[in-house]
């Protein structure tokens, strides 16, 4: 054991406490003297002693709290260790599931369809994508037999769009448009004697443009002509399937004659719904819109030019539509072509009304004329969208000749399914042919069922 100073001076005033007694028993047997000053010093070094023991016990006490607090801040840490292990193993738990969940969307995603997404090679022009597919069975007596065809329906045919635009100002949009039909065994191609007529490709679109909501809209390249659509503007529904150029559905077919012989006069031939001078290379300019109205002209490849003044609107009840057109097609044997149609929806009842004519003037034969009427009706019978129904008379004059003059009478229904941009349809319809000069054709009766699918 280690005896240091201090404790020895401890034990030391200890022994003379202990011997105290002893001495003071001793001084009632025998006289001692003290020293005064031994006992002060004593006393003193007694009280130095007994203040440091009182520091040291503070110190010990101070200690003893500096233990307690690091135990509690050991428990403390090891609590939130265990908090932070526990969290890690939720947070790892976590992660899984989610990486699970990922996994399984990314093997979902590569099932499902692509999602609509289109970029432009500019940052500043929107591209928009779009088209439409659109397929038929048709089932047609010629008068002597009845085949099924199987046909890309030229009423609106299968075809690819690209639009592209960019706000250039406030009130200015320049824009572009690309559009390319593409189809198998057209509707307008196939025939009794060409029942596989093969693929079809057609440039519909390819122009710039320029809009101003103020100075009106300039077209360069090709697409519609400013007459083009004149006669046919219908608010009916039935358009995909019924609508002024009645041949579209079964347009390739051939007449018959009385002897069952196939003749080279095609439904096409003998009924156009003459709609000013289609889509073709020009430059064009529409006006803004008026009241409703806008004047639209056009100068076309060939030194053809014309003009067209259409018109839309609301009230009472009713919207209503309609365009007149003169063109002049520059061609030898014609002059002038006019064309115009109207139609008028009664959007409570579903009723409507269209009406359109056309007339080309002929420099040797009687000038040819279409005329057409159409009365219709749409309603809403399932959630899905609504019923069109439509009934239309069609009468043409000098086409192909000036000797013929044709009929067509048809029924079609039309089931739209809203977005989704599907419509199922059905059509039966005559096509009948006179000649003056020689036995009238036999007629053509069919039935049409299809879809179209827009994209």
């Amino acid at each position: 054991m280690i005896i240091t100073k201090r404790k020895s001076r401890t034990l030391s005033v200890a022994m003379l406490m202990v011997a105290q007694p002893l001495f003071t028993g001793m001084a009632a047997a025998e006289p001692v003297t003290v020293d005064r000053a031994l006992l002060e010093k004593l006393q003193q070094v007694i009280e130095q002693q007994q203040q440091q023991l009182g520091r040291q016990s503070q110190q010990l006490k101070s200690q003893g709290e500096l233990l307690d607090s690091l135990d509690k801040q050991v428990k403390s840490l090891s609590s939130a260790t265990a908090s932070a292990q526990t969290q890690a193993a939720e947070a790892s738990s976590t992660a899984k599931q989610a990486v699970d969940r990922a996994r399984k969307a990314e093997t979902v995603a590569q099932a499902a369809p692509a999602s609509k997404v289109a970029h432009s090679g500019q940052e500043r022009v929107k591209l928009v994508v779009s088209g439409q597919v659109n397929r038929a069975l048709t089932l047609a007596d010629d008068g002597d037999k009845a085949k099924l065809y199987n046909v890309d329906n030229d009423n609106s045919n299968t075809r690819i769009r690209l639009v592209g635009t960019a706000r250039a100002t406030d009130d200015l949009t320049i824009g572009t448009r690309w559009e390319y039909a593409v189809t198998s065994n057209e509707s307008g191609e196939v025939s009794q004697d060409n029942e596989s007529a093969g693929d079809f490709t057609d440039l519909r679109w390819a122009e710039v443009s320029l809009d101003s909501r103020t100075w009106g809209k300039v077209s360069l390249g090709k697409g519609d002509t400013a007459s083009n659509n004149s006669a046919e503007v219908d608010l009916s529904g039935t358009g995909v399937i019924q609508y002024a150029s009645v041949a579209d559905t079964m347009g390739g077919l051939k007449f018959r004659d009385s002897n069952d012989k196939l003749t080279s006069i095609r439904v096409k031939d003998a009924f156009k719904d003459l709609d000013g001078l289609s889509r073709k290379n020009r430059v064009r300019y529409d006006t803004p819109t008026y009241a409703g109205f806008i004047l639209s002209t056009s100068a076309v490849a060939d030194q053809r030019y014309d003009a067209a003044l259409t018109w839309g609107g609301k009230g009472y009840g009713f919207k209503m539509g309609g365009a007149v057109a003169i063109a002049d097609p520059n061609d030898d044997d014609s002059d002038n072509q006019y064309s115009g149609s109207f139609s008028l929806l009664h959007e409570d009842t579903g009723l409507n009304l269209t009406l359109s004519a056309g007339l080309l003037e002929m420099n040797d034969q009687g000038d040819q004329s279409n005329m057409y009427g159409k009365v219709g009706w749409t309603h809403r019978f399932f959630s899905v969208g609504p019923t069109a129904f439509g009934v239309d008379y069609t009468r043409s004059t000098n086409f192909p000749s000036g000797s013929h003059d044709g009929y067509s009478v048809g029924a079609a229904a039309v089931q739209q399914f809203d977005g989704y941009g599907t419509e199922l349809y059905a059509q039966i319809r005559t096509y009948s042919l006179s000649n003056n000069g020689s036995p009238s054709a036999q007629t053509i009766t069919g039935g049409t069922v299809g879809t179209r699918v827009k994209f």
